[in-house]
């Protein structure tokens, strides 16, 4: 995968999902990836069923939590060469049924609000701002923040979550103009439509209808790690296109 020995990643939200995804297709790509979860005892337990991969507590809302968690992952892993900004909650947290009977942002729970802002924006802020500057000591890093569809930004019913998401987006955006020219790149990776996660109601995919798999996150995160990746910078990329997105990338430079 990199040139000069295995690529080194911290996937936040590892042990599920879309993290679970991305964890799985680096470290079977040859990648040494430190994997967080909010219970530290279930992010060991998935780690160990990965190759090479350590699993480390890490609770994003909480910048103790984050100052540990990036030292246990740059101790244990040597440095980080890349950060996944993945950790998240959904729609599920403030309204079980958001996908058959969604409620006016009005009937959001207050507590909830908070709840999902504070994971799905504070906590990439958090971790980034965390990792930054030792990456900008190094001389180089990759981050990568998760994002979504933009239909889910505006999606009746999808307040907080989507608030949430499209203000991680506007973050990414600024970190990318921020650390333009330093040597750390920062892009966006979106499934590219409604995936198949524990953000989902058990019942959600209706008949006639198919989501995205998890899987589909991981050509495009084992190749954002790699040597060719190297310079790709302030990118939006969605996953589901992502072969027609690489050939065109491929051919403007």
């Amino acid at each position: 995968m990199g040139g000069a020995g295995p690529v080194r990643v911290l996937v936040t939200g590892g042990t599920s999902g879309l993290g679970l995804a991305m964890a799985t297709a680096l470290a079977s790509a040859g990648a040494e990836v430190a994997l967080t979860g909010r219970s530290g005892q279930r992010a060991r337990s998935v780690a160990a069923e990965l190759p090479g991969a350590v699993g480390i507590e890490l609770d994003v809302r909480d910048a103790g939590s984050v100052a540990d968690a990036v030292d246990e992952a740059w101790s244990r892993l040597g440095a980080v060469d890349m950060l996944v900004n993945n950790a998240g909650i959904g729609m599920r947290t403030v309204n079980p049924l958001f996908m058959t009977q969604p409620q006016g942002f009005w009937d959001v729970p207050i507590d909830g609000f908070r709840a999902v802002v504070d994971t799905n924006l504070t906590g990439y802020f958090l971790v980034a701002r965390e990792i930054t500057p030792r990456m900008l000591a190094a001389g180089s890093g990759r981050i990568v923040n998760i994002a979504v569809s933009e239909s889910t930004m505006r999606r009746a019913g999808f307040v907080p979550y989507g608030p949430s998401r499209a203000g991680s987006e506007a973050l990414s955006r600024v970190m990318a103009a921020d650390l333009e020219g330093t040597g750390v790149t920062v892009n966006l990776l979106l499934p590219g439509g409604a995936t198949v996660t524990g953000m989902l109601p058990p019942d959600a995919v209706p008949p006639g209808r198919s989501f995205l798999e998890p899987g589909v996150m991981g050509p495009p995160i084992v190749w954002l790690a790699s040597d060719e990746a190297a310079a790709v910078h302030d990118q939006r990329i969605v996953a589901a296109e992502f072969e027609e997105w690489l050939r065109e990338w491929r051919g403007g430079v």
